[in-house]
C-alpha cells in the first residue's frame, strides 16, 4: 500500500511524465497534422530511418502492434511516397523497408526538432544525469525494450 504523501509525489511524477511527452511531441504532432499524418507515422518514419532495410515484421516487432493497426499507415505512407517497399535479394515474398527522400527529411524534420530539444536539455543537465534520466526511461520501457533503442 502506497501512503498519501507517497501518492502524490508518484501523481506528480506522472503529471511530469504526461506534460513532458506532451510537449516532447507538440512539434512533431503540429507538422503531422498539416499532412494528415499522426504520431503512428511519425513512429513508422522513425524506425525505417534507423533500420532500412527492415521487413514488416521486424518493424511490427519493434513497435508491439498487430499487422491490421500497422496496414493503412504503412500504406498511406507508402503512398505519399515517403516509404518505399523493395523486393527481398534471397527471397523475393520479403519486403524491406525504407525512407525515400523525402520520407528521410520528413523524419528529419520530426524527430531532429526532438533530438535538438533532448541534447539541450543533456548539455544543460549533465552527463549523470542524463544517465539517470536514461536508465529510468530504460526501466520505463521494460526490459524487452531496451535493445531497441
Amino acid at each position: 500500500m502506497i501512503d498519501a504523501s507517497r501518492e502524490q509525489e508518484l501523481n506528480r511524477a506522472l503529471e511530469l511524465f504526461f506534460f513532458g511527452y506532451r510537449e516532447f511531441t507538440a512539434y512533431p504532432d503540429e507538422v503531422l497534422a498539416t499532412r494528415g499524418l499522426g504520431r503512428v507515422h511519425h513512429r513508422i518514419l522513425y524506425f525505417v530511418g534507423r533500420n532500412p532495410g527492415l521487413t514488416v515484421g521486424e518493424l511490427l516487432d519493434i513497435l508491439g502492434v498487430s499487422k491490421q493497426a500497422l496496414n493503412a499507415p504503412l500504406r498511406r505512407l507508402m503512398a505519399e511516397g515517403l516509404v518505399v517497399n523493395a523486393v527481398g535479394d534471397s527471397d523475393r515474398r520479403v519486403r524491406h523497408l525504407r525512407l525515400s527522400d523525402a520520407g528521410a527529411a520528413l523524419e528529419r524534420e520530426l524527430s531532429g526538432s526532438q533530438r535538438e530539444r533532448m541534447a539541450a536539455i543533456f548539455a544543460a543537465e549533465g552527463p549523470e544525469r542524463e544517465a539517470a534520466w536514461r536508465a529510468i526511461m530504460g526501466a520505463v520501457a521494460g526490459p524487452d525494450n531496451e535493445g531497441e533503442a
